[in-house]
């Protein structure tokens, strides 16, 4: 990000809501760089420009990071015939019941 100084509401930020909604609908392409240059430079401006738009995206980014790295970790050995067994008792349970 730019270190630009934040300008006040007037320059388009928070008070702007119609503004607001049309880049917070850019934020995921933009968090997956999925825009073209000069889209990314618009919607850098406003997150420069606009603190709650800012703190949505890095609570996008946060999401994103955290669900990345939860896909690529493994399950314990053993936890998938723990979660059967489980399964097969519930099953019988619910069969005898």
């Amino acid at each position: 990000m730019s270190s630009q100084t934040v300008p006040g509401p007037s320059a388009g930020g928070a008070e702007d809501g119609d503004g607001c909604a049309e880049y917070l609908e850019r934020i995921v392409y933009f968090l997956d760089n999925e825009l073209d240059q000069a889209d990314v430079q618009q919607v850098q401006l406003h997150l420069d420009e606009c603190a709650p738009c800012l703190r949505k995206y890095d609570l996008e980014r946060t999401v994103k990071a955290v669900v990345a790295r939860s896909c690529s970790e493994a399950a314990p050995s053993g936890l998938a015939e723990r979660v059967r067994m489980q399964i097969r008792t519930v099953q019988v349970q619910i069969t005898d019941g």
